[in-house]
C-alpha cells in the first residue's frame, strides 16, 4: 500500500536541530554574578561569610565567630540559589513567550492553508505553474506584518513537488502528525534560528494521497524581547530585595544577638572575687544551658577557694605553735649566754627542743607540700603501669629505723609465688602520688602505736582482678565510730589523744586515694572487748581500681 503523504524533497536535506545558543539580548539581561554584590555592602558581606567551611573560610588561627557562621550558612545559599532562580525564570519565560506566537504562527499556517485549498477540486491537481502564483500572493497578504520578524512559508504538493516558497524549510523527518494539526519544532533556516508551524492537509477527495504540506517559519526576535522583558521584570524587583534581604538578616542577627552582649558585659564587669551566679532571668532559651554550667562552675571553684582558704588559716595556726616554740626556746638559749650562767643542761635542753620544733614543722611543711601536691588538676597526672607490692615494700624498708627506734614490730604480707618470692601486683596509677598514700598511712599508724606493738602493711589483689587492696593495721588506740568520718579533714585531731601530730596524714591520703577512684575504709582491728577493749586498734583498707594498661 502507498503512502498517501509525499517523501521529502531531495534538495531538502534534514538539518540537525541544534539547541539554540543563548541569544546576545538574553545575555545582556542575564543576572549579575553571585560576586557582584552592590560596592557599598561588597566587603562586609564578604567579612560576615566566614567560617570552617563557609565561602570566605578563614584561616585555623583566626578566632571562629558564630555571627559570621550564621550569615554563612543564611547568605551563601542565598547567593547560589539566585542564579539558578534566574536560570530556572529565563527557561519559563522562554516558554511563556512561545505561546501567544506559536497561537499567531499556528493561525498564519492554517490561513495560508485554506487560501491554498480554497475553490479546488481537488486543488492539489491543479498544474503547478497556475497555482503557484495565486499561493505566493495570498503568503504576502497573510505573512505580511508591522512588526520585526521574519516569516518564510512553504507549500508542498502530494508528491513533494514546491508548489510556493522557500524550498530550503526541511520536511519534518519521521512519522507524519495526524492531519489538520498544526506542530511546531525550532530549525535553523538561512544561518538564523526559527520557529517552524506546519500542517498536512488533504484535498476533498477521498483519495488517501491527496495530501500537501504547509509550512511557516519565523524568527525567533520578537520572542526574544518578550523573554528578556519577562527576565528584567523579574531582576529590577530582585535588585531592589535582594540588598534589603541581607540587611534586614544583618540586622535581625545582631538584634539577636544582643542579649549574648549584654551578658557578656554582665560578666566582664564582675569583680575577680565575685563568684555569685548569673542571673537567669533575662538569659535566652538557648544560651541557658551554658548559664547554668556556667553557675555551676562557680560554684565548684567557690567551695574549692573557701577549701583552700581553711586550708591555708588552718596551716598558718598550727605553724604559730612550733614556731613560736623554736623562737621561744633560741631566746632561753640567747639569755643563758648573754648572761655568763650557761648551764649546759639548760642549754641541751633548749637545743633538744629547738630540734623538736624545727623537725616538727619540717615535718609539717611535708605534708603540706603533699598536700598541695594531692590537690592539683587530675589533668596533671600522669597515670602509668606500677607495682603496688613494690611501692609498699620500698615504704615499709624507709620505716624501718623509726620503727626500731620506737620498737614497734612493722611488717609487710604481700602476693608470693610458689617459691615464696614476691609477686607483682600492678594498676594504672600516678606513682608519686600512691607513694605518699602508703607513707602517710604507715607514718599515721606509727604515730599512734604504742611501744611494742605491731603495724603491719598488707597488698592483696582482690579475688575478680579488677582492684588492689591496700591495708595498713596497728595495734593503737584504735579510732571511735563517731570520728572515723572527720579523721580525714584537714588538721583534725582525735579527742583524748596525746600523740603529737598535724592532723594532714589522713587528708592527704583521703585526697589521693580520690584522684585514683579508689575508696578509704576504717574499721577496728580487733574485737572492743576483753583484753583488747582499749586498745582494739585500726585497720585501714584502702580499695584501688586496677585499670587498664597503656596501649603498646
Amino acid at each position: 500500500m502507498n503512502d498517501p503523504r509525499p517523501p521529502p524533497l531531495p534538495a531538502a536535506t534534514p538539518t540537525t536541530q541544534a539547541p539554540a545558543p543563548p541569544p546576545a539580548a538574553a545575555q545582556q539581561a542575564s543576572p549579575l554574578a553571585p560576586g557582584a554584590v552592590p560596592s557599598s555592602r561588597a566587603h562586609r558581606v564578604r567579612g560576615a561569610l566566614r567560617g570552617p567551611h563557609g565561602m570566605f573560610a578563614r584561616p585555623p588561627a583566626d578566632p571562629r565567630s558564630l555571627f559570621g557562621e550564621l550569615l554563612d550558612w543564611v547568605l551563601a545559599p542565598l547567593l547560589f540559589l539566585w542564579p539558578m532562580s534566574l536560570a530556572l525564570t529565563w527557561i519559563v519565560a522562554q516558554n511563556i513567550a512561545h505561546q501567544p506566537y506559536d497561537a499567531e504562527l499556528a493561525r498564519l499556517v492554517r490561513a495560508l492553508a485554506a487560501h491554498a485549498t480554497a475553490g479546488r477540486e481537488p486543488p492539489i491537481r491543479r498544474p503547478p505553474g497556475a497555482a503557484t502564483a495565486e499561493i505566493e500572493r495570498t503568503a504576502l497578504t497573510v505573512l505580511r506584518g508591522e512588526d520585526e520578524a521574519q516569516r518564510w512559508f512553504q507549500v508542498l504538493g502530494r508528491r513533494g513537488e514546491l508548489l510556493a516558497g522557500d524550498a530550503a524549510i526541511v520536511v519534518p523527518a519521521g512519522e507524519h502528525m495526524p492531519i489538520g494539526t498544526v506542530q511546531f519544532r525550532d530549525d535553523w533556516l538561512h544561518d538564523e534560528q526559527v520557529r517552524v508551524a506546519w500542517l498536512w492537509l488533504a484535498s476533498g477527495s477521498e483519495e488517501p494521497s491527496n495530501d500537501a504540506l504547509v509550512q511557516v517559519a519565523e524568527t525567533l526576535a520578537l520572542r526574544e524581547r518578550l523573554a528578556v522583558d519577562i527576565i528584567k521584570g523579574v531582576l529590577l524587583p530582585q535588585f531592589v530585595i535582594l540588598p534589603l534581604a541581607v540587611v534586614l538578616v544583618w540586622l535581625a542577627l545582631s538584634r539577636g544577638f544582643r542579649p549574648l552582649e549584654e551578658l557578656q558585659q554582665l560578666i566582664r564587669k564582675r569583680p575577680s572575687t565575685d563568684l555569685s551566679p548569673i542571673p537567669e532571668r533575662d538569659v535566652p532559651e538557648e544560651v541557658a544551658p551554658l548559664v547554668r554550667s556556667i553557675n555551676d562552675l562557680l560554684h565548684r571553684l567557690d567551695q574549692s577557694l573557701a577549701i583552700q582558704r581553711q586550708f591555708l588559716a588552718d596551716a598558718a595556726h598550727q605553724l604559730k605553735t612550733p614556731l613560736a616554740g623554736l623562737r621561744t626556746q633560741a631566746e632561753l638559749a640567747a639569755r643563758e649566754i648573754d648572761s655568763g650562767r650557761g648551764d649546759p643542761q639548760a642549754m641541751r635542753h633548749s637545743l633538744l627542743q629547738i630540734a623538736v620544733s624545727s623537725q616538727r614543722s619540717a615535718h609539717m611543711v611535708n605534708q603540706l607540700l603533699s598536700m598541695a601536691r594531692a590537690d592539683a588538676d587530675a589533668t596533671a597526672l600522669k597515670p602509668q603501669w606500677v607495682d603496688l607490692a613494690a611501692i609498699a615494700r620500698a615504704v615499709v624498708r624507709d620505716f624501718v629505723p623509726r620503727a626500731l627506734e620506737r620498737r614497734i614490730d612493722l611488717g609487710y604480707e604481700g602476693p608470693e609465688d610458689d617459691l615464696g618470692m614476691p609477686k607483682p601486683a600492678f594498676l594504672m596509677a600516678e606513682p608519686v602520688l600512691l607513694g605518699e598514700l602508703v607513707r602517710n598511712l604507715v607514718d599515721n599508724a606509727l604515730h599512734y602505736t604504742p611501744p611494742g606493738g605491731t603495724v603491719t602493711a598488707r597488698v592483696a589483689p582482690d579475688l575478680g582482678g579488677d582492684t588492689v587492696l591496700l591495708e595498713v593495721e596497728d595495734t593503737g588506740p584504735g579510732i571511735a565510730p563517731a570520728e572515723r568520718e572527720l579523721v580525714f579533714r584537714p588538721f583534725y585531731r582525735a579527742l583524748g589523744t596525746l600523740v603529737d601530730g598535724s592532723g594532714l596524714g589522713l587528708a592527704i591520703v583521703q585526697e589521693v586515694a580520690s584522684r585514683h577512684g579508689a575508696t578509704v575504709k576504717v574499721e577496728d582491728a580487733r574485737p572492743r572487748s576483753g583484753a583488747t577493749a582499749d586498745a582494739p586498734g585500726a585497720r585501714f583498707t584502702v580499695n584501688l581500681p586496677r585499670g587498664e594498661p597503656p596501649a603498646g
